[in-house]
């Protein structure tokens, strides 16, 4: 007789917020404070199996109240096991409030957390429970290149990071002229030489028209690719924009569902995917984008979060990059593992991150408990 599989007992919810390591600005916003929202799973065999998403500065509270009010009770006595039976009841449970923000990063607090448990239940690391496609994946910063910055500051900061073995470093777009971004670009390509990889990235800030304005005056700079240059929602714009330059379009972490990412990838709109395992909904919707991709031989390259980022990227083929921004540090004891320009995914069990749990104590504003009773 087969022994009766592991239930969730108990939810945990917590809310803290981490200021960020540097100024960070773009040609739409700043941000201002990661708002980090940790879900852990308390099961029957004695795994307490934590997730997580975040925001920018604003929004936090929403989802804290949706996982409270609406989501983690129905996780009570679930099997963790039951990863895709769990995402679809609670993607269709909120569906009124669903394709969004707020709902994604709620099931990815979930969803992560599932994986955390279904990863350290086996004593495999998430890479290697996902496949182990590759041991290593190349790393790029964004530690750098906001759009404040001077032309000189950009230079100074690109040329330490290639000092630091990164492969490659983003710039921000979208200051006032077409010119000044060329400028910045031109100065830091001239600087940096033709060996380390450029990226730039709109943040949605452009139009049409800037959009293409652009695109044709950094031909000729060598660019990794052009991030977001134009709404997420225009997906005809940016199908336009890929077919009339030769740099590649990147897309990606404004999407909130797969259905979203076939869209631009039916419609050849980019030539990069780069989805937010946070704002897509977790890792059981991450997987899905990027075998997706890999059907139209597409790569990835995923958007912030690289301490779970890193373990995706390790276990599917058509990962490409992992983005370096540092911002767990302050509450966990793990760190990445940086080796030659590339990125190493963690070997211990569960997704790899190792919780302070007594700096989220002293951090921690929303602390709550979700048991049934």
């Amino acid at each position: 007789m087969l022994s009766p599989l592991p239930v969730i007992e108990r939810v945990t919810i917590r809310q803290l917020d981490l200021p960020p390591k540097v100024v960070r600005t773009d040609a739409i916003q700043s941000f201002v404070t990661q708002e980090t929202l940790l879900l852990t799973l308390h099961v029957s065999d004695g795994i307490d199996a934590t997730g997580y998403a975040y925001t920018i500065g604003t929004g936090g509270s929403s989802v804290v109240a949706l996982l409270r009010d609406h989501l983690a009770p129905r996780l009570l006595g679930r099997a963790p096991l039951d990863v895709e039976a769990i995402w679809k009841d609670l993607f269709f449970h909120t569906h009124a409030t669903a394709v969004g923000a707020i709902t994604s990063l709620a099931l990815a607090c979930v969803d992560t957390a599932l994986w955390d448990w279904r990863a350290r239940s086996q004593a495999l690391p998430l890479w290697r429970l996902l496949g182990g496609a590759q041991p290593r994946v190349p790393l790029y910063t964004t530690e750098g290149g906001w759009l404040h910055l001077s032309a000189g500051e950009l230079v100074e900061q690109t040329l330490a990071a290639r000092e630091q073995g990164f492969l490659g470093a983003k710039i921000k777009i979208g200051r006032p002229h077409p010119s000044e971004d060329r400028a910045r670009l031109e100065a830091v390509r001239d600087a940096v030489g033709p060996g380390f990889e450029l990226m730039t990235d709109a943040n949605q800030g452009l139009t049409r028209p800037a959009a293409a304005r652009r695109a044709k005056l950094f031909e000729g700079l060598d660019l990794a690719w052009i991030e977001e240059p134009l709404p997420a929602e225009d997906v005809a714009g940016h199908r336009q924009l890929r077919e009339h330059t030769t740099i590649p379009v990147a897309v990606g972490e404004s999407i909130y569902h797969l259905a979203q990412f076939r869209e631009y990838l039916e419609q050849g709109a980019c030539s990069i995917v780069q989805p937010d395992v946070a704002r897509i909904g977790g890792i059981t919707p991450w997987l899905k984008v990027a075998h997706l991709a890999e059907a139209f031989v597409v790569p990835v390259c995923p958007h912030f979060l690289m301490e779970l980022h890193v373990s995706l990227c390790a276990g599917v083929p058509n990962a490409a990059w992992v983005e370096y921004i540092p911002q767990l540090d302050d509450i966990t004891t793990s760190r990445l593992v940086i080796e030659d320009g590339h990125a190493r995914p963690p070997d211990t069990p569960g997704l790899g991150i190792e919780w302070d749990w007594e700096a989220i104590a002293r951090r921690a504003h929303v602390n709550l408990s979700i048991d049934g009773r």
